[in-house]
């Protein structure tokens, strides 16, 4: 997902790209949907307003959108370029940004933030969590999504001195790991740290889980689906937690 932060103009110019790849692939979207659901319950109970912060062209909000019908599912990112793709197929996005003014929502008016793929993307995530924690009422979900820097593969290809897959040197070309796309992540998590920091920023963890990736090759995909049973080897990290 593109970076609600504002950031600085190469980078801005580098997210504004739509040749940027978004997000890890709709197996993370379901799960993640799937995790959101169960924590929400049904509609029937009471619609609740989620966040899709950092929403990108909103490929992902409307993966997630079957699991959370009834509820009320509005994306926010700050790149006009990346809104009007996702008003193509979201009924609700705006713009917003984590930084400066903040978010444009009333402080306690979330039920749930959907936080997919962002983090990994600022340079300020202190900052950013604080807002999230603003706009959740007490006992609000956060949903979280981020690559594993100590991913199975990534453990490997350590050991064997090469650069882990996700981490970029570059904005400009990919030196050093596997793969030929540049997708601007600026920081990297492992679990035990994604975890530290969530409950450092004023959340209770509930529930840590793996999703694979749709970037590994595709003979060593089922061993990465295989990995998802132990989220600190997984691709991906999806992380609930509740607002205190």
């Amino acid at each position: 997902m593109t970076s609600t932060a504002s950031p600085p103009r190469d980078l801005r110019d580098f997210y504004e790209n739509p040749s940027v790849p978004v997000a890890s692939g709709p197996s993370r979207s379901r799960r993640q949907a799937r995790m959101l659901a169960r924590a929400l319950g049904p509609a029937s109970a009471g619609p609740r307003t989620v966040l899709d912060i950092g929403c990108g062209d909103g490929t992902a909000a409307a993966t997630a959108a079957p699991y959370l019908r009834g509820h009320r599912l509005v994306g926010v990112d700050w790149s006009q370029d990346a809104l009007a793709r996702a008003r193509t197929r979201l009924t609700h996005a705006v713009r917003g940004e984590l930084s400066g003014g903040g978010l444009p929502f009333a402080a306690e008016s979330a039920d749930a933030v959907l936080f997919s793929e962002v983090i990994e993307h600022l340079v300020d995530p202190d900052a950013a969590l604080d807002e999230l924690r603003r706009v959740l009422r007490p006992g609000g979900h956060l949903m979280l999504s981020t690559p594993n820097l100590a991913a199975w593969y990534n453990r490997l290809l350590l050991l064997a001195g090469v650069q882990p897959v996700f981490s970029e040197v570059s904005l400009r070309g990919i030196h050093g790991r596997p793969g030929s796309e540049v997708v601007g992540h600026l920081r990297l998590y492992t679990a035990r740290a994604l975890r530290e920091f969530v409950a450092a920023s004023g959340f209770t963890v509930v529930r840590l889980e793996g999703a694979p990736f749709h970037g590994v090759p595709r003979a060593l995909r089922p061993l990465d689906r295989l990995a998802c049973a132990r989220p600190p080897l997984s691709s991906i990290l999806l992380l609930h937690a509740r607002r205190t």
